[in-house]
């Protein structure tokens, strides 16, 4: 017979197994995203102001207008047509703050219109705006890491972007929000699309600009690559954003043939491409950041082909002749590492 210690036991396991099912069961269940009204109201300033929707803001007020327009075309305006989104939180006030205290001075001042159709004086409508200025979040005012935060309410949860990585980011730590990169009221798509990928990056990035316009670079202002085939634009635990852990591990993402692993390495290029090439734009060939054969020279300064003079030796040739070498990868064209042996069997990189 079971004891009365082993039975009671027993009846906790149970009850523990029938918790932690319904709590994993709930875990699974879609909820709606709720909207987080004590923050909002915090960002406003105004305790007492509460939520209106959206047809107060839309159908009364902003019926004619382009915001409207697009907000109804763009993905969050889409969300609010499907009855079974269940996102209660993609309006006009999930951005902009708890309405009801607008809609008051509207209407104490008169300025609420009787007929959506009735066209409003210059006046009336810079009356509208103090008052909207007055009374909404100032979303241009407010701090990059605030304005960012209003949209994580929503996307921090969305597995579609590396958002779990935003506020310890480069981005996020220079006050750049998410609306410097995603206009939300432009169109119906806040999405960046490739062929404005690469400019919108440009628009703060300047130094980067000016090394895609050397000679030698990626072709990112041609459109062949963007920015984002190397960065982690929405942020990285790894440095520069790069996707990457490593420069060489961005790198061999496009350059697979220099990966390796070789039976001959050359040193320096297991480890970082960067010690020879510059990431972005080069006036040398190849992104070289020093002309061949200088670059080999900074560390192969001590080769027998290194006295005064390099760029012009002579070598007689077998059959008599005399060339002039002024780079090191006409014989060794094999840098990056070579699974083929030399005539000294001790690979030397060569073809």
């Amino acid at each position: 017979m079971p004891t009365a210690k082993a039975f009671l036991c027993a009846v906790l396991l149970c009850l523990w197994a029938v918790f932690l099912g319904g709590c994993l069961k709930s875990l699974k269940e879609a909820k709606p995203i709720i909207a987080n009204t004590a923050y909002d109201k915090q960002l406003l300033g105004n305790p007492q102001a509460d939520y209106v929707g959206n047809d107060a803001c839309l159908k009364r007020c902003h019926v004619h207008d382009t915001i409207k327009r697009d907000f109804d075309a763009s993905t969050m305006g889409a969300q609010l047509k499907i009855a079974s989104s269940g996102m209660l939180i993609v309006d006009c006030e999930s951005c902009h703050g708890p309405g009801s205290e607008a809609l008051a001075a509207l209407e104490r001042e008169g300025l609420m219109p009787k007929n959506p159709d009735d066209p409003l004086s210059p006046e009336t409508r810079a009356k509208i705006k103090e008052i909207e200025r007055q009374n909404y979040l100032r979303f241009e005012e407010l701090p990059g890491p605030v304005r960012s935060q209003i949209c994580l309410k929503c996307h921090a949860a969305n597995a579609d972007f590396n958002l779990h990585n935003w506020n310890a980011g480069a981005h996020a730590l220079n006050d750049v929000s998410c609306s410097d990169c995603h206009p939300i009221h432009k169109g119906p798509s806040l999405m960046q699309h490739p062929e404005t990928i690469n400019q919108t990056c440009m628009k703060c990035h300047k130094e980067a600009a000016a090394e895609f316009a050397l000679p030698s670079h990626h072709p990112i202002r041609e459109n062949s690559i963007y920015c984002t085939d190397c960065h982690e634009q929405h942020g990285s635990s790894n440095d520069k954003l790069l996707l990457g852990m490593t420069v060489k591990e961005t790198c061999i993402r496009c350059h697979t043939e220099k990966a390796g692993p070789f039976l001959w390495e050359h040193g320096d290029a297991t480890e970082d491409c960067m010690s020879c090439h510059s990431n972005h734009g080069s006036v040398n060939d190849n992104l070289l950041r020093v002309k061949d054969p200088f670059l080999c020279l900074q560390c192969h300064a001590y080769s027998h082909f290194s006295g005064s003079g390099f760029s012009g030796n002579t070598l007689a040739t077998a059959a008599g002749r005399v060339e002039r070498l002024t780079r090191c990868t006409d014989c060794h064209s094999q840098i990056h590492g070579t699974d083929t042996p030399s005539s000294s069997n001790n690979g030397r990189w060569m073809q």
